[in-house]
């Protein structure tokens, strides 16, 4: 075999690509050419032309039109110029001269300015990692993607949400009741002959008398005309809700303008995806399998989306006719469906009503409503999920369908047994009040027990079923298991939503629901890692997050209409059932105007303007301004946007058309070159004259 030649890749280096023959006149005139040619300023020339007359299109043409400052790199750090490091090392060298030019003070102020940013930087980037769970959301994403992660990304977030929660109930009604007391009339709280175990599950007996309902907390000592006992349970409840509503909404306008700048209006190159994905830190091979995993998963999920792209642009008319009347059918079936379901709510509620001697038979009773919404809520999505399959939507797509209608019947069917019991209740019952917490507190602890069956008793059985016997019918028909997020994902919704709806009527449910949500994350985990398999086809997490908010927000809106009708209904009545603070015929509203009335006449005028009609139309005109300022500002920010999207696409084109004329123009000189060379060998040497 010949032995090939190994091949240099050096530059060579002649006269003309060392020496030029063009002037410096003619170099000016050559660059003011190009920079005429250049598509954006083509682009550019009429618009500007016909805003600024003649005189600016001249301008713009030999290039002295410069729209601001364009050294914007002093303000940059080193690391993020793109330039080598000679020019970093001169970029450097400048800054420091600035800032001998600038004056002592202004040199410190600047640097310690610099030092602050960096070391807020060091310490968020270290407070991050020290955030519970961190290792087990890093290794649930490298194996099931950010849709499985953002499920219990959002399940910490509810924690945390009811670690709040629990805080502002100990500040604002716990401390107070076990500082001052709850009177001289109160009983103490002991555990009777007539109590047992089943209490517990009930809500009745020992604990019907303890502090997790209403009916425990009286007036007690603390009996001052604006610092009782009932103020102080009211304004707990209502920064417990404002709060919540605060930071549900932040988090759902952070989320939504994040899909809105990085959804349909942004596409990432699949260039950037494979070459640019990597992170360069990671040092351990486990991280680095996980990475691996994680650009896989961001890839399939990349390819099915414009996968499903193509072939929607490859549909006639007649397809896209009868894909929507499938969808209508299905539709209708839906809804026949969801009826149906608050049909057998309604007849479990009537049903629980009736009372039985038999403690096995009372207990059943008393679960009826609540076994009957979680089986609804357990068979019902499984079912919108097989029909959404059939609408023919993207995958991503198909889930939010499924999330949608599945939220809306999960809150509907609590909303509709809400209004059984507002309906059917017996107002000569004494503290109907804790009747209602009661219902919320079987709910969020059947919700519980529902969870914790479905993993241990039907997950895990069946994960060893076909570990054990892989080949047997039973494995066969029963499949691979996969972590559906949507329906996990309306566990937690629910359970929230039970929560801010029963909270007033039970302070102690966050702290229930901190505990119960806390042993569902390590009971999801295990299904997760154990049981499930990854899916083929993946979503995106950040649409996906901000849905999830989004119900959040549904079910807190209906935990504030729940507790403004309950309280309206209770002015009305004129009954002594009530319980708790607003025991003996006390509301909130007289509860509050007796504080007004006992404040100076200046503050009583304020707060009887601040709640007046008259009030009213000022505040309506400053939230008009405010719309309109935010709306306006938006628009801008969309305008500019757009623009720098355009400076991007011209960006490019000018590049594409300087690597084209610098190829011409080498083109050029070689074919002169070649023309001259040829040239020479056809031109004999002379003879010398003798």
């Amino acid at each position: 075999m010949e032995e090939q030649n190994p091949v240099s890749f050096l530059r060579l280096l002649s006269e003309e690509s060392t020496h030029s023959t063009l002037s410096s006149d003619s170099c000016e005139y050559y660059q003011t050419e190009i920079f005429d040619q250049l598509p954006s300023v083509q682009a550019l020339r009429p618009v500007q032309a016909s805003q600024g007359g003649p005189e600016l299109g001249k301008r713009i043409s030999h290039g002295q039109l410069s729209p601001g400052p364009r050294d914007k790199t002093s303000t940059q750090p080193l690391r993020n110029l793109v330039m080598c490091i000679q020019g970093k090392r001169g970029a450097r060298d400048r800054r420091q001269m600035q800032r001998s030019k600038i004056g002592c003070w202004d040199s410190w102020r600047r640097s310690q300015n610099i030092n602050t940013k960096r070391v807020w930087a060091q310490m968020g980037g270290a407070l991050s990692g020290l955030l519970p769970w961190q290792h087990t959301l890093h290794t649930i994403e490298g194996r099931f993607g950010v849709g499985v992660k953002s499920y219990f990304v959002f399940l910490r977030y509810l924690i945390y949400l009811n670690i709040l929660h629990c805080a502002l109930i100990s500040g604002f009604i716990l401390g107070p009741t076990a500082f001052f007391g709850r009177g001289d009339s109160s009983e103490p709280l002991r555990f009777g002959g007539d109590d047992s175990v089943l209490d517990f599950f009930l809500g009745s007996g020992y604990l019907n008398r303890s502090p997790v309902f209403l009916g425990f907390y009286t007036r007690g000592s603390l009996n001052k005309q604006c610092l009782n006992t009932p103020l102080l349970y009211f304004a707990g409840i209502l920064t417990v809700l404002f709060l919540s509503l605060i930071m549900v909404a932040r988090r759902t306008i952070v989320g939504y303008k994040h899909t809105w700048m990085l959804g349909r209006r942004f596409s990432t190159n699949m260039s950037y995806k494979i070459f640019c994905g990597w992170d360069f830190t990671i040092q351990d091979l486990t991280a680095a399998t996980l990475k691996c995993s994680f650009i896989r998963n961001d890839l399939k999920l990349f390819l099915d989306e414009q996968r499903f792209s193509q072939r929607e642009e490859q549909r006639t008319l007649g397809q896209k006719v009868l894909r929507y009347l499938l969808r209508f059918i299905l539709n209708l079936l839906i809804l026949s469906l969801l009826g149906g379901a608050f049909f057998l709510i309604y007849y479990a509620t009537k049903k629980s009503q009736t009372e039985d001697k038999r403690w096995l038979v009372s207990l059943l009773l008393q679960y009826l409503p609540p076994i009957t919404i979680t089986s609804i809520n357990l068979f019902l999505p499984l079912i919108f999920r097989k029909i959404s399959s059939f609408e023919d939507y993207s995958f991503t797509t198909q889930v939010n369908a499924t999330l949608v209608r599945s939220i809306f019947l999960k809150l509907t069917s609590l909303g509709i047994y809400l209004f059984f019991i507002f309906t059917t209740e017996e107002h000569n019952t004494h503290c109907r009040q804790n009747k209602f917490g009661r219902e919320m507190y079987k709910l969020c602890i059947f919700n519980f027990l529902a969870i914790f069956c479905s993993a241990f008793l039907l997950n895990y059985p069946r994960k060893l079923v076909q570990e054990n016997f892989p080949s047997s019918l039973l494995a066969r028909l029963m499949g691979k298991q996969h972590f559906l997020i949507p329906f996990n994902v309306l566990d937690l919704v629910y359970v929230q939503t039970v929560t801010w709806v029963g909270v007033f009527y039970c302070p102690l449910l966050p702290l229930i629901g901190t505990v119960t949500l806390t042993a569902c994350f390590y009971i999801k985990k295990f299904t997760v890692l154990r049981c499930c398999i990854a899916e083929q086809r993946m979503f995106r997490g950040s649409s996906s997050s901000v849905l999830f908010h989004f119900m959040l927000l549904l079910g807190l809106l209906m935990a504030a209409v729940t507790l403004g009708i309950n309280l309206h209904q209770q002015e009305d009545t004129t009954d002594m059932s009530s319980c708790g603070p607003f025991g003996n015929g006390q509301t909130v509203l007289n509860v509050t105007r007796v504080c007004v009335d006992s404040l100076p006449t200046l503050a009583q005028k304020i707060l009887r303007y601040l709640a007046s009609e008259a009030f009213a139309l000022p505040l309506i005109l400053a939230e008009v301004i405010i719309l309109t300022s935010y709306v306006s500002r938006s628009r801008a920010n969309q305008k500019a946007i757009e623009r720098l999207k355009d400076m991007l696409v011209m960006s490019s084109s000018d590049k594409r058309f300087l690597v084209k004329q610098h190829a011409t123009i080498l083109r050029g000189k070689r074919n002169n070159h070649r023309v001259h060379s040829a040239a020479i060998q056809e031109d004999p040497p002379s003879s010398p004259t003798k």
